[in-house]
């Protein structure tokens, strides 16, 4: 990402261009549809859901709002939760969401606790993803459900576009296949896994994004981020556009259950 007056990976324009770029309240795509996506199926009414990496709120707020879930979102960086937390009081939403600071390692939370843990990239910058999936697992009442999006790779080395990619985004990412993701919720104990690439999808929503902010939306960028950040976020968003349409990086969701004869699907 472009240059950061302070320490988080996500400034506060930063945070403002990418709710221009996916929505109010969103820091990865596919806003609304992306949630609907991830919990097709299952019955939210009144259950807890835990959300990981939970950004600015937006997806603990819709389910909250359409579903009826009980959601609580955690992340690592103090100044999203205080903000997400900020934006449910403005919204009224206390009673049904709450953000809470996390840490890395275990989850402060008691085992049995949720019927749903979600994640929309989470994963995607987490290296001890095997921990990750066991403490969502712990903390998943029997019957419970895992269910993320993230973004990935292929197999084998990375090329010269992606590691260039790598640079200039200037974030942590941890990436691994999806099959892998598969075997590690295998390996974990989750049953009913599913894996669904949506590559092709993104591949032509980073299209989209490329040629709205180098094009028409270009001014609005530098209004937000000023010109020399603006040039640099487009070229960043040529390059990944570039690594999504040859296939290098993918998105995908994937899916289990803890056994148990809880069920919320």
């Amino acid at each position: 990402m472009p240059s950061n007056e302070n320490d988080s990976e996500y400034y506060e324009a930063m945070l403002e261009l990418l709710e221009w770029i996916w929505g109010r309240d969103y820091m990865a795509p596919g806003g609304e549809g992306n949630v609907d996506r991830l919990v097709a199926g299952l019955d939210l009414g009144g259950r807890k859901v835990l959300d990981i990496g939970s950004g600015l709120g937006g997806p603990a707020f819709y389910m909250a709002r359409k579903y009826g879930a009980q959601v609580t979102g955690i992340d690592l960086e103090p100044h999203l939760v205080e903000r997400a937390s900020t934006r449910a009081f403005d919204l009224g939403m206390k009673e049904s969401v709450e953000f809470r600071l996390a840490r890395v390692g275990p989850l402060d939370f008691p085992d049995n606790q949720f019927d749903l843990v979600i994640s929309s990239g989470a994963v995607t910058q987490t290296s001890d993803k095997d921990g990750l999936f066991s403490e969502a697992w712990r903390v998943l009442k029997p019957g419970g459900m895992v269910s993320c999006y993230e973004w990935m790779k292929c197999e084998g080395e990375y090329s010269r576009d992606m590691l260039r990619w790598f640079e200039l985004e200037g974030l942590t990412y941890e990436l691994e296949t999806l099959e892998t993701h598969g075997t590690i919720l295998s390996r974990t104990g989750f049953v009913d896994i599913e894996l669904e690439d949506v590559s092709s999808w993104y591949r032509r929503e980073s299209r989209k994004e490329y040629e709205l902010l180098s094009g028409g939306g270009y001014e609005t960028v530098v209004q937000l981020i000023g010109r020399t950040d603006a040039d640099h976020l487009i070229e960043d968003w040529r390059v990944m556009t570039k690594v999504c349409e040859n296939g290098e990086m993918r998105q995908g969701y994937c899916r289990g259950r803890k056994p148990g004869f809880h069920s919320i699907s």
